[in-house]
């Protein structure tokens, strides 16, 4: 009897960063995705044959997985948080997959000197109201910004859809300031555009989405989506960690191991769970012994000079491809989601 399995339609960026971004993380998490040229809109992974890559733009892959054309999707958080508003059939599987990062913010003409924070922008809007006019706010993100001032108590405003250049909308005329996506903050600032204190709406980045009524009336496909995620998440886990080994003299396994676990000043410096030592068999001398801890980036000094002070040398660093915890954190959020929503 054959093990059939449902196959899994996939979204993805079709150009762009995104698109880079996101197949560089793929195929770093084994998933590497072949796509017959750049013109071409379908595609696959390999390692997972069950898995049909559809290439869409970013903008447009949240349609696709909420109408149930496509089971998954990869796209920017402030696309789902926009376009989400009233459509609860998506669920967001994994909200940090570490690139794409950027935030969308509030931004005023630099001229305006007199307005810094969202305190300030809130007294603009009452004298505009005074002179009977509402300030023009340019945004490709009317339910956002709408949503956040309103939450701020800001309704004296209009909002102007832009589908060019969002950042010459003021200079141009038919806006006062905008409301958009900023990564570093260059394209304002040569617009002569400031960001204002208190004037972020959303920080975003990458994520992978899911339909949820596709997923929940489908085993197989949940866990595909199992497999994505585990591979994703325990790759993410790895670039926090870095792996030491080292020779290290002692009399026995027990002396060194106690000697590190005892004399540690700071805790993880021996490990997730603790060093791992292993006899070295040498000719020369038998007292060596190999030891291996795996810590995090920001204590690989620390952890090098314990192992020194341990009578550790011939150090060597490798970075771990994978770290797998005892079961998928963001899989089990994501199941509950479901069940609360089933």
């Amino acid at each position: 009897m054959t093990n059939h399995q449902s196959p899994v339609r996939l979204a993805l960026p079709s150009k762009g960063a995104l698109e880079r971004s996101t197949s560089s993380l793929l195929s770093a998490c084994g998933m590497s995705v072949f796509r017959p040229s750049d013109r071409q809109y379908f595609g696959s992974i390999p390692s997972l044959p069950q898995i049909n890559v559809l290439f869409q733009r970013a903008a447009d892959i949240f349609t696709k997985v909420e109408e149930g054309s496509v089971d998954l999707g990869i796209t920017g958080y402030d696309v789902v948080c926009e376009e989400g508003v009233g459509h609860d059939n998506v669920v967001v599987i994994h909200d940090r997959l570490g690139y794409g990062k950027c935030e969308l913010v509030l931004a005023v003409p630099e001229s305006w000197v007199d307005v810094s924070s969202i305190e300030d922008l809130a007294e603009l809007t009452l004298l505009f109201k005074e002179k009977g006019k509402n300030l023009r706010i340019a945004t490709k993100y009317p339910n956002l910004t709408r949503d956040w001032l309103y939450e701020k108590l800001i309704v004296n405003f209009s909002l102007v859809s832009v589908q060019g250049a969002m950042e010459a909308a003021p200079s141009m005329g038919y806006a006062d300031m905008i409301a958009d996506v900023t990564s570093t903050g260059t394209t304002l600032r040569e617009n002569r555009l400031k960001r204002i204190t208190g004037g972020t709406l959303l920080k975003s980045q990458a994520c992978l989405i899911g339909n949820k009524r596709l997923l929940q009336d489908d085993p197989t496909k949940l866990d595909t989506t199992k497999t994505i995620l585990e591979l994703i998440e325990a790759n993410l886990n790895a670039k926090k960690y870095v792996s030491i080994t080292a020779n290290v003299r002692g009399k026995s396994a027990d002396e060194v191991g106690n000697y590190l676990v005892n004399h540690s000043e700071l805790s993880g410096l021996t490990g997730l769970r603790g060093p791992t030592i292993a006899k070295v068999y040498s000719k020369e001398d038998k007292d060596w012994y190999a030891v291996t801890i795996v810590v995090e980036q920001n204590m690989l000094l620390a952890a090098v000079n314990h192992l020194r002070k341990a009578g550790g040398s011939d150090m060597t660093i490798t970075s771990p491809d994978y770290v797998f915890g005892s079961q998928s954190q963001n899989y089990q959020v994501f199941l509950e989601r479901l069940k609360e929503d089933s």
